[in-house]
């Protein structure tokens, strides 16, 4: 018995009982293990419960703690292995209303769980029509929180109905917001008095996420309140889809705590010089390259990482051209790893502006590809860029690939990215399919060199194809000049038969090669 003694104490040990939960959990049927172990055991019964109830992915379970008969039997459906599946959303017990008041015993389990979340994330908050319950609960909780510990909350596709009910997931320890309201039905004051309240129901706040915000005067001024009264030395995400003030650009610029930022602007303002020296990810909206270039001249962006531009004017002119000037003069081409651009217009851009941008690892401009295709990328451009930056990993120029291009890439140009980029894992670019035809011809080796010996060993293992016309009877010589260029390719991505017997002939060419091999 006195073998067990060290066992025992080892088990009187919170954090070895929380490691023991968080490790049976992570297992299939973990769950159920667990359970049974909080069950037997009582030392168990924290540690597991908070494990268990530490993120909850919607709302329904909290709500489930209470008692049946407390809701009404209208519509009421008993959940079950089937049911459960089928009323996993909010909307299956918003829409009933309590027959009664929870006794204080039901608030006291119903707050036993609820101290526990950590983290809420609610993807489907429907229209409504009965908010009976979270009224109460509103009512109830007056003095407290509905979820005293939660630091994280997440609501997707926020109706009206349900905006004034967000500062009930509430608290002081909630550090991280993410809210995307719906598109259809978003009510601006409600939305604006939301806003305003956040500083002060969360004063510690580090990741503030505001998305699908309607532009409107109101929503402008909310926001920038909201920013005038956060507290400054902890915010370190600021993703809000709605312009500042003045005022608010002034603070949001200098937040020295700032790694994420993602902004709008709508008209060109006097500003003093950016300080964000700890940014690594930026996001811009905007109407053209006459606006944002500000930000950039003279800024103090030492580890920015990422940019992404969203342009939303009919004309994009020389953005690429722009973006270099005032990204040059502030030092980012050596920290910059991630640039993109998604527009819904067609644009021809000039590449050559991105050449100094060496360390990059991203680089995706999509542009409109539609009738008369406005894409340009050739052979030229793509060894520019592949020579440019050994680095990528990704590469999408326009967005997929149309049947209307009348230039686009070679064996020549594709070749080239596998020598340059072998790190290279996603492409999506304007093909000759005719180029593929035929077997292209190896770099400065003669033509007794073994010709069915791979020339790379480059990542790739994902075309785009798209759109792009490819005859049923080229398919086959397709297929082999791509597991030439690319060993690891394993699907074209094309929308007709022919890319589809790409896919085929390169799936069976593997396995001959598989097969032989052994």
């Amino acid at each position: 018995m006195r073998l067990l003694d060290p066992m025992h104490a080892c088990l009187n040990v919170d954090e070895i009982l929380r490691g023991i939960s968080r490790e049976l959990i992570g297992t299939p049927g973990g769950e159920g293990a667990v359970v049974a172990l909080a069950c037997c055991c009582k030392s168990f019964e924290d540690p597991v419960l908070d494990t268990l109830w530490i993120r909850q992915n919607e709302l329904l379970p909290l709500l489930w703690t209470f008692p049946e008969d407390v809701w009404n039997d209208d519509g009421w459906i008993v959940s079950g292995p089937t049911t459960c599946m089928c009323f996993r959303l909010i909307k299956a017990l918003i829409r009933k209303s309590f027959k009664r008041l929870p006794t204080a015993t039901e608030w006291g389990r119903f707050r036993k769980y609820a101290r526990r979340m950590r983290k809420l994330i609610e993807y489907h908050i429907p229209d409504i029509p009965s908010l009976e319950p979270l009224s109460a609960m509103q009512l109830c909780t007056i003095n407290e929180p509905l979820v005293p510990n939660l630091q994280s909350l997440e609501l997707f596709e926020v109706h009206g109905p349900f905006i004034p009910f967000i500062p009930l997931f509430l608290s002081p320890r909630t550090t991280s917001i993410f809210l995307m309201f719906s598109e259809y039905d978003c009510p601006k004051a409600m939305v604006a008095s939301v806003v305003t309240t956040l500083p002060k129901l969360c004063p510690s706040l580090q990741t503030i996420n505001l998305l699908s915000l309607p532009r409107d005067p109101m929503i402008t001024t909310a926001i920038s309140e909201m920013v005038l009264a956060t507290n400054r030395d902890t915010l370190q995400t600021f993703r809000v889809d709605s312009p500042l003030t003045k005022e608010a650009d002034e603070v949001v610029y200098k937040l020295s705590n700032l790694r994420d930022l993602s902004i709008v602007i709508e008209k060109v303002a006097s500003l003093s010089s950016t300080s964000l020296p700890n940014l690594t990810g930026l996001t811009i909206k905007c109407k053209n390259e006459h606006e944002w270039p500000q930000l950039f001249h003279g800024a103090t962006l030492g580890k920015l990482e990422s940019v992404v531009f969203h342009p939303e004017s009919g004309e994009i002119g020389d953005f690429l051209g722009a973006f270099e000037r005032v990204a040059l003069s502030s030092s980012i081409q050596h920290t910059l790893s991630m640039f993109c651009i998604y527009s819904s217009n067609s644009w021809n851009p000039n590449y050559s502006s991105l050449l100094p941008f060496t360390q990059l690892v991203n680089l995706v401009v999509k542009f409109y590809c539609g009738e008369g295709c406005s894409s340009r990328v050739d052979d030229n451009i793509i060894i520019g860029l592949s020579r440019a930056m050994p680095k990528l990993k990704v590469l999408e120029l326009g967005y997929e690939p149309c049947r209307e291009s009348t230039t686009g890439v070679t064996a020549k140009g594709l070749l080239a990215l596998a020598l340059h980029c072998p790190d290279l894992q996603r492409l999506c670019i304007h093909i000759q399919v005719s180029s593929l035809s035929v077997p292209p011809a190896r770099p400065g080796i003669g033509r007794n060199t073994e010709s069915t010996a791979s020339w790379t060993d480059c990542a790739l293992t994902n075309i785009t194809a798209g759109d792009i016309p490819m005859p049923e009877e080229s398919a086959l010589m397709v297929a082999l000049t791509l597991l030439r260029i690319f060993p690891r390719i394993v699907r074209t991505g094309g929308g007709n038969a022919g890319w589809r017997k790409v896919d085929d002939a390169i799936y069976f060419s593997k396995r001959i090669v598989d097969y032989s091999s052994k």
